[in-house]
């Protein structure tokens, strides 16, 4: 659980988080056995904003939610992840999705997205806060299993991390499936009209906001980088136009309760960054 005097209080407040999450499922898929477990284990074809509102959901919990609502989340988490397994596509071996290396995986591309896609938003933050941030995540990372100190807690040491894990991330067949889903989610209904507009606005958008090693992996051409960058700043200052706590309601409305059970001294801004 966060607290309003933490970079993450106020960083996972901002608009730009929602790009920065589906770009988190991008860079995530890249590691085969990652995208292995999601195609192998979840519904996403037949539910496809069911992922999304319920990692959503978890981040929101964990950042502004009670102890007691925390606990509960993650208690959930972690008996769902053990209950699961998969098999590795290239060797026909099981493997147990709470794995920690899989775990850790997950988590760095996650906090890696949402500071990297934030900061690249315009979200000012200095190279301290910066450090400070993934430090705080190191706690959220507990939750799903795995001990502190077997994550990154600088922006040098998720560097570090992430040259490490090069190597063993490419692009599979599961991968083009998450790539083709977070392009065009299989949505029914009304929201069917909005896919023309959600496709380059923000399912490509997420995707061209990925690191340039990972693009090369994908191997699918992006916006070019300055396109890329113009158009997720001009989404998020037209979103900062919304009154916060309109905004706050989607996806999970979590930053409303929490100004709500603690006061308005919890109002997400910049100004409360340490």
């Amino acid at each position: 659980m966060a607290t309003p005097d933490s970079v993450t209080w106020q960083l996972h407040a901002d608009p730009a988080m929602w790009v920065a999450g589906i770009s988190s499922l991008y860079l995530q898929a890249l590691h085969p056995l990652a995208a292995a477990g999601v195609v192998q284990n979840s519904n996403f074809q037949r539910d496809p904003l069911g992922r999304l509102s319920r990692t959503a959901t978890f981040v929101g919990v964990c950042t502004y939610g009670t102890a007691e609502e925390v606990d509960a989340a993650a208690a959930k988490v972690r008996s769902v992840h053990r209950s699961l397994r998969g098999t590795d596509p290239d060797t026909g071996s099981s493997f147990r999705i709470d794995d920690p290396e899989l775990l850790r995986w997950v988590h760095c591309a996650e906090v890696h997205s949402f500071l990297t896609v934030v900061r690249r938003a315009g979200y000012r933050l200095t190279d301290a806060q910066a450090d400070r941030y993934l430090a705080e995540q190191r706690q959220p990372a507990t939750l799903v299993g795995l001990h502190a100190d077997e994550v990154p807690g600088s922006v040098a040491e998720m560097a570090a991390y992430l040259a490490e894990t090069r190597p063993a991330l490419r692009r599979s067949a599961d991968a083009d499936v998450v790539y083709r889903f977070l392009h065009r989610p299989p949505v029914r209904g009304a929201l069917r009209w909005g896919l023309g507009l959600y496709e380059p606005v923000l399912g490509h958008l997420a995707y061209s906001l990925l690191p340039e090693w990972a693009l090369e992996a994908y191997g699918h051409r992006p916006y070019p980088a300055a396109v890329a960058t113009a158009v997720l700043r001009t989404l998020r200052g037209t979103a900062l136009l919304v009154p916060g706590l309109l905004r706050w309601r989607v996806p999970t409305g979590h930053v409303n309760r929490a100004i709500r059970r603690i006061g308005w001294s919890a109002y997400p801004r910049r100004a409360l960054l340490p």
